[in-house]
């Protein structure tokens, strides 16, 4: 008897440490003032709204020590279009204002004529953020059949000989004369996805898909980091080149092109629940992961990231902070659950501090990105899609906490 008692004490005891454990783990480590970095975002918004009132212009970047935004025009071939409104729908998104709905309508209905677009592969880009979000966020239901055309424009640069999306014209890119795939076309993925779940046609959804597992092959190295450029043979799809434009050199580690492959991999899991890309997914966050430095925002290029005079990257921290907290919520590991969520937290909190926001210095939300250095432009300025994937990171947060999963 005395065995026996004894023994359902161990066992309780036990249990009640693993109860602990389990708490321990769930609880998440960091916390940040969501609300202040929301408010800052709509005050900022506040600020230059009222400034950018030429609607054949979207706000692009604001130079290094100037204020305000510079404008570029709404052409075809200018891929950052969409971010704008896009920034306006997840506003509205987070505060409730109609006002930002409606300025939203007001940039998003200006370039519907992009959706035959077929000329690049950032049509996903340009169209999503804008059409995408009015349609889930604004309840425009109107925007289906520009979303779908826009995705029959996107899928008609699928090479099946290769087996992904001719993201740019060999035209405007002459250094490569075949086919030519970069990592950021993983973005636009999401257009397919969501016109084949919306009435599309099904190869969409077969496209993107193909082209994630293709990508997946031959575009990462041993080390589980991303090359920028590939060139393909046409016909064949062989690989002929492994290349950058944007990073430090062909074999460096341009930093948001990994968030890039971060970002695309959780998406296509989240799309298609095929666990071969969560695992993927998590392999690559893994690695990018273990290459940032303490304040979770990385240099340019990974493989400068020793000298402290290299300019640094936010809207890479803040596409990989989106990306964590989507992520958080797929895996099944509790630890991982908490990692990935904690990792986003502390960027957030990182973007959001003095160190990187735009609050009382410029127009926008965040400062210190760098767009491509080696091409000699937008160098530590602010960035339209930085200010994107931040409000939708927020976004995400908001929604996670509002639906007490933390």
């Amino acid at each position: 008897m005395l065995f026996l008692t004894c023994f359902v004490c161990f066992v309780a005891c036990k249990n009640s440490n693993k109860t602990d454990e389990a708490f321990a783990v769930s609880k998440p480590e960091i916390q940040i003032d969501l609300q202040k970095q929301i408010n800052d975002c709509e005050k900022q918004l506040e600020i230059a709204v009222p400034k950018l009132t030429d609607l054949t212009k979207h706000p692009r970047l604001i130079e290094t020590d100037e204020t305000e935004w510079k404008q570029v025009g709404n052409h075809k071939l200018i891929w950052t279009s969409g971010f704008y409104p896009g920034v306006l729908w997840y506003t509205y998104d987070v505060t409730g204002n109609k006002r930002w709905k409606d300025e939203a309508i007001k940039r998003t209905e200006v370039f519907e004529d992009f959706k035959n677009i077929t000329e690049h592969h950032d049509i996903g880009f340009m169209m999503f953020p804008a059409y995408g979000l009015g349609y889930e966020i604004g309840g425009k239901k109107e925007y289906k059949d520009i979303l779908l055309t826009s995705a029959a424009s996107l899928a008609s640069r699928f090479n099946p000989n290769v087996g992904t999306i001719k993201s740019w014209s060999n035209k405007m890119h002459p250094r490569w004369q075949q086919h030519i795939t970069i990592i950021d076309n993983m973005l636009n993925l999401e257009l397919l996805f969501w016109a084949a779940k919306h009435g599309g046609d099904k190869k969409f959804y077969d496209i993107a898909v193909k082209h994630a597992e293709t990508t997946m092959k031959n575009h990462f190295r041993d080390d589980l980091t991303s090359w920028h450029v590939l060139e393909y043979d046409s016909v064949t799809g062989k690989v002929l080149n492994r290349h950058t434009k944007q990073g430090y050199a062909d074999n460096s580690r341009w930093s948001r092109g990994q968030a890039w492959g971060v970002y695309g991999y959780t998406m296509v899991y989240k799309e298609t629940k095929d666990k071969k890309f969560l695992d993927f997914a998590q392999k690559i966050t893994d690695a990018y992961l273990d290459l940032l430095p303490e304040d979770m925002v990385p240099a340019w290029d990974f493989d400068v990231q020793d000298d402290p005079k290299e300019e640094k990257d936010a809207s890479a921290a803040a596409i990989v902070a989106s990306a964590l907290l989507d992520l958080s919520t797929l895996v099944e590991d509790e630890a991982d659950q908490m990692r990935y969520y904690n990792a986003a937290i502390k960027m957030l909190k990182s973007l959001g501090s003095e160190n990187y926001s735009g609050v009382g210095k410029a127009d926008s939300f965040l400062l210190h990105s760098t767009g491509a250095k080696s091409l000699g432009h937008e160098i530590d300025v602010a960035l339209i899609y930085a200010d994107y994937y931040y409000i939708e990171a927020l976004s995400r947060l908001k929604k996670l906490k509002t639906n007490n999963k933390l």
